[in-house]
């Protein structure tokens, strides 16, 4: 099969058009033959005129690749503004957690913020031996706050209206000591049911080592990562 080049194809189709041209031109212009012969020449020129300008005019290509950047442009920045929204929302979606993280593990005296400076009226320090004074149960200090943390549902729970004002106390979580057979690990407490045990180590519990590193006859020793946390204990 002959292979057809782009020029020989353009004149096959101008001369199929030619017929189609000739019969709409003999309907509408008359049968007479020079007539026809000229408005088909004219026909054949305008179309060349018009297929040039708009498939072989620099100009024209021009438009086009302005045009097909300007789409581009536009996907581009489409593309850009979702890849950037999504970032945006799972950056806020992974703060948002975060901040919800780390206010529960603030909650009970866990928070891990130095406690600095220590107010006055924070009576009692971290590694100091307690005893509870309506339940009897001894124990050691590991952490405080200025005043109760803990989870609304929480709150509401220990606190009914008659005891409102303990809220707004310091409170101190306690390690229960497991010798007393008390069945919690662990207390949070306001200071009016505190009482300070001196120089008795009577504290026993899985996660002392953790916490403490030895006695000194007044007080358990804290970790260094404890005292980071309670520079002034």
């Amino acid at each position: 099969m002959p292979h057809i080049n782009a020029a020989a194809a353009l004149q096959i189709c101008v001369l199929l058009s030619a017929l189609p041209a000739q019969y709409f031109i003999s309907q509408w212009y008359g049968t007479d033959s020079a007539q026809r012969i000229q408005i088909t020449e004219r026909l054949i020129i305008a179309s060349w005129s018009s297929f040039t300008k708009s498939h072989l005019s620099l100009d024209a290509w021009t438009d086009r690749l302005k045009l097909w950047l300007s789409k581009t442009r536009t996907r581009l920045n489409v593309v850009l503004f979702i890849l950037h929204f999504r970032n945006w929302y799972h950056g806020e979606k992974k703060t948002k957690i975060g901040d919800n993280e780390a206010e529960t593990h603030s909650y009970f005296a866990e928070s891990t913020h130095v406690h600095s400076p220590k107010p006055e009226y924070i009576q009692f320090s971290v590694g100091q031996v307690i005893v509870h004074k309506r339940f009897g149960y001894s124990g050691v200090i590991v952490g405080w706050d200025v005043k109760a943390k803990a989870p609304e549902e929480w709150l509401q729970h220990n606190y009914p209206p008659a005891k409102q004002d303990l809220k707004d106390t310091p409170h101190y979580r306690i390690l229960i000591n497991k010798a007393n057979g008390f069945g919690k690990s662990t207390a949070y407490i306001p200071e009016e049911e505190i009482t300070i045990i001196i120089g008795l180590e009577v504290v026993h519990h899985p996660d002392m080592k953790a916490y403490f590193s030895g006695y000194d006859g007044s007080k358990y020793v804290m970790q260094p990562w404890l005292k980071k946390i309670y520079p002034h204990d």
